[in-house]
């Protein structure tokens, strides 16, 4: 195991900078970036001042990582909608209800539409793969073609429809997870 490694990227997920941790673990921030880069090593009681700042144990920081998956096929979709139905929504990303946002690939055969999204916390990511959509925000409508993108705060009422004359596919990112099926 990389200490310096493991480290930063501990440093960096509790948002500190190499100042702010070194305050808080009495040290430099000298003394840190050299930790950060594998230039010295700390001693026990060291390290344990700096693990202490971030509330984990020395078992914590020590143990393996499990590898995450981060690589999903075909085969690990989920089919939210049912058969039949005008609009097909694919989960991308099993658990994504556990992560910071919810990948979803959406299909609407010609004149399928979406239910009203209620108003919600987050942001949304739309990406037209194929096809034509219309686009409601509250009462704006707006025309989405194959190539174009839109991007929206959750804050409004919202809804897609096809358009076009064969099916419409669309990349949707939710965050954080709260897509309506």
């Amino acid at each position: 195991m990389k200490i310096g490694e493991r480290l930063k990227r501990l440093r960096m997920a509790n948002s500190l900078t190499q100042e702010e941790l070194a305050s808080r673990a009495d040290l430099t921030k000298g003394f840190i970036s050299q930790l950060e880069n594998d230039a010295t090593s700390p001693s026990i009681a060291t390290l344990k001042d700096i693990i202490d700042v971030f509330g984990i144990s020395m078992q914590e920081f020590f143990s393996e990582e499990p590898d995450q998956e981060c690589v999903y096929g075909k085969e690990a979709r989920v089919q939210a909608t049912d058969d039949g139905d005008s609009v097909k929504v694919e989960l991308l990303v099993p658990g994504a209800q556990n992560r910071d946002m919810d990948p979803v690939l959406v299909t609407l055969e010609p004149g399928g539409e979406m239910d009203e999204q209620p108003i919600h916390e987050g942001e949304e990511f739309g990406y037209v793969i194929s096809g034509k959509v219309q686009l409601k925000l509250d009462d704006k409508l707006y025309t989405v073609e194959k190539g174009e993108c839109f991007y929206f705060t959750s804050d409004r009422t919202h809804t897609v429809k096809n358009i076009g004359k064969g099916a419409a596919q669309i990349l949707w990112v939710v965050t954080p997870p709260t897509f309506y099926y």
